[in-house]
């Protein structure tokens, strides 16, 4: 059965910046859980940083890889450098998926780590800008197809595909 990484915070788990949780009732997304197919994961949570904390963002005008890269970093409103926290994360979450042999994901659009289409800024404005989270960047990078809660209904697609091609014929 394929296995799917998910962001902890769509599952119901309280480990967002702001101490909430961001859970989905999507039908599919309940379906897969009864399945057992959903492997919880909070980046976040796993390099080491607290609930509640505060928010943090990629520097203005940079993006994941350059995070990746060590060119750019993750700050706090405060001007904390959070980047160790959300880069030991990224590579928990590749461990996770290895471990699993997860080859898809289903992430929390907008977040540091999580984002897939767009990050906040880097303002603290609450403006978003075209771009991934750290995480997403290294699961894509290592072969691992990412979606956001929003792209449920493709996801499905795609775990259709991969369990078709993984059928002996």
């Amino acid at each position: 059965m394929e296995r799917i990484l998910v962001s902890a915070c769509l599952m119901g788990q309280p480990v967002r910046y702001d101490g909430r949780a961001k859970p989905t009732d999507h039908v599919v997304f309940g379906r897969w859980r009864a399945e057992g197919r959903l492997v919880a994961f909070c980046p976040e949570i796993a390099g080491g940083l607290p609930v509640p904390r505060p928010p943090a963002e990629i520097e203005p005008g940079r993006d994941a890889s350059a995070v990746l890269a060590g060119e750019a970093h993750i700050r706090t409103p405060d001007g904390d450098d959070a980047t160790r926290f959300f880069l030991a994360g990224a590579h928990a979450a590749l461990r996770a998926a290895r471990k699993h042999g997860v080859r898809l994901a289903v992430l929390k659009e907008g977040s540091p780590s999580c984002g897939l289409h767009e990050v906040y800024d880097g303002t603290f404005t609450g403006a978003r800008t075209p771009g991934e989270g750290v995480t997403t960047r290294l699961l894509r990078d290592n072969g691992i197809d990412v979606f956001t809660e929003n792209e449920i209904l493709q996801v499905q697609g795609r775990l259709l595909d991969l369990e078709r091609e993984d059928t002996p014929r």
